[in-house]
């Protein structure tokens, strides 16, 4: 039965498509995010622990682009109220930040506060709503207590326990006056970045079993997260929470490559989706297949995927009140030829699903991103097939450029162009999605890039001590935007004439054929880039550090 809510719903998206009205829906929210590593600093000040991050960078200052750490970060520490201000100024509606565990719990475990700690994220909370902006929290962006690293860190199955302790100290202290929740950020970069060939903190490399254990610990920890908050907060205070779940977008290179590009969707997105959203739980059946199939032939007793019993499969299924969506980029997707080797040095699974990957053809570069607006779109009709009409809330993203940039002409094109294609999703798929939050609110430490990569609405120069915030072009869009709730703002509000098609060149690269990690004779005459990238771990994905250099060699702005 139609409820009248939703005719009137209906109705009005149906006006808005007629009228050719580029509104989103009437309550779509907009907002901006940050995470506690990268913007905080203050790494060993009042009371905080060491984070695994911590260790990584001062360990292996190698691993970082730029030799660079986040101890001074933006120092959002200090700066907190500054920060306050500007997202006031951007007119945002929500603000997405995260806690650090190690400056709330300098042990990983509840028994030892930090008061100074806890004080931080409640001044900033409250001050938040002062000025009627909304916070959404994340309970773990990637600051995994070293203490807890020691025991095993995720690929400890007492991790579960130990993290559903830390959200229950959390929704206790600020459940209050927080609505909205997210309890991990971006499994797969945790679990296949971090385990596969170390990339990512904790640096280990154990591709054969660590990114499976790593993957079902995790979610049985943002099970257990999401039960202790449905049954004893939920009634309290309200509220809902969800995971940040990174959306990566494989797409076919030919038609023969469709059934190989859904695999791959199933395995690197949905291993981390289909338990929680799907109908069934429990992982995607091809996957399990696929596993198990791969394990034996590899003389393994069981499969390397850990499977779930009847009863955490029951657990896990139906921990989310909305899918959060973190989206960044698209690959194509191929079968490997006879012979052909297969690298994709972050990415478990590669060898099992015999998959080549490379970029698509109206795909462009940018810094170290292969940027691809309508894949976005594809992601979204993806999720809502896969798993059904859930309320999708667009937690992350963003546009990433080099060096220091005010007039960032590129990202304000990037940032429209994929706002066009969530109202697209709305208003032509009938997919349900309520939110869109930008990465970022500033510049940051941009993990393994450091501070070579720019992502901020606002700039800093990390070279200032004074770490001043200054707006970017990109922000007075993004304030036009949220003002108009439309992508297509008024002349008056801010001027689009520029050409469009002229910023895109500068950074757009057509390399529709080239493979994930293309031979140096593919690429350019006389550049071997190859033993570099081969050799360091300093982009997130190797080939986007190829083609991010392969800008600079062109020319940046």
């Amino acid at each position: 039965m139609t409820t009248v809510p939703a005719v009137i719903l209906s109705l009005t998206l149906l006006s808005s498509v007629c009228d050719g009205v580029k509104t989103f829906p009437p309550g779509f929210k907009f907002g901006a995010a940050t995470s506690s590593y990268q913007v905080e600093g203050a790494w060993d000040s009042d009371g905080k622990g060491e984070s695994i991050w911590d260790r990584f960078v001062h360990k292996f200052p190698e691993a970082i682009f730029d030799n660079s750490t986040g101890d001074v970060a933006a120092e959002s520490y200090k700066k907190w109220k500054e920060d306050i201000r500007i997202a006031s100024d951007l007119g945002l509606q929500f603000y997405r930040f995260s806690i650090s565990w190690p400056r709330i719990f300098p042990t990983g475990f509840t028994n030892k506060p930090n008061e100074a700690g806890i004080k931080y994220y409640s001044d900033l909370i409250d001050a938040l709503l002062d000025v009627g902006i909304e916070p959404i929290i994340t309970l773990y962006h990637w600051e995994l207590p070293v203490v807890i690293q020691d025991l095993g860190g995720w690929a400890n199955p007492y991790i579960s326990d130990w993290f559903a302790d830390y959200a229950i100290q959390v929704f206790s202290l600020y459940a209050d006056r927080v609505k909205t929740w997210l309890t991990i950020n971006e499994p797969w970069l945790i679990c296949d970045v971090g385990y596969v060939d170390g990339t990512f903190a904790p640096g280990i490399k154990e591709d054969q079993l660590g990114p499976y254990i790593c993957t079902k610990n995790l979610l049985m920890a943002h099970a257990k997260a999401y039960r202790v908050f449905d049954r004893i907060f939920r009634s309290l205070y309200g509220g809902r929470i969800s995971i940040a779940n990174h959306l990566l977008w494989f797409e076919a290179e030919s038609p023969e490559n469709e059934n190989l590009a859904q695999l791959t969707m199933e395995f690197m997105v949905g291993r981390y989706c289909h338990p929680i959203f799907s109908k069934r739980g429990g992982w995607p059946p091809n996957v399990e297949k696929l596993m198990k199939d791969h394990s034996e032939k590899k003389g393994y007793s069981r499969s390397r995927l850990p499977a779930f019993t009847a009863a955490e499969r029951r657990f896990v299924r139906g921990t989310a009140d909305f899918f959060g969506m973190n989206y960044y980029l698209g690959l194509s997707v191929r079968q490997a030829k006879t012979g052909e080797k297969i690298v994709n040095p972050i990415m478990s699974g590669s060898n099992e699903l015999n998959a080549v990957m490379g970029v698509p053809p109206d795909a462009y570069i940018s810094a170290t991103r292969v940027v691809y607006p309508v894949g976005l779109r594809r992601s979204l009709s993806w999720v809502k097939k896969s798993y059904g009409n859930w309320e999708i809330f667009i937690t992350e993203n963003g546009y990433p450029t080099a060096g220091l940039e005010l007039e960032d002409y590129d990202r304000v094109v990037g940032l429209k162009k994929h706002l066009e294609q969530i109202h697209l999703s709305i208003y032509e798929d009938g997919v349900n999605v309520v939110g869109y939050t930008n990465w970022a609110l500033m510049d940051n430490f941009e993990w393994i890039n450091g501070y070579s990569v720019r992502f901020g609405l606002y700039q800093i120069d990390f070279n200032d001590p004074e770490r001043k915030r200054e707006p970017k072009l990109s922000s007075k869009y993004y304030k036009c935007v949220i003002e108009n709730n439309s992508f297509d703002v008024p002349k008056e509000c801010f001027d689009m004439s520029f050409n469009q098609t002229e910023v895109r060149s500068k950074r757009q690269i057509n390399l529709p054929k080239i493979p994930f990690l293309p031979k140096p004779s593919e690429v350019a005459d006389g550049v071997d880039f190859m033993k570099e990238v081969y050799d360091n771990r300093r982009c997130i994905a190797k080939v986007m550090c190829l083609f991010g250099k392969m800008v600079s060699l062109m020319g940046n702005n």
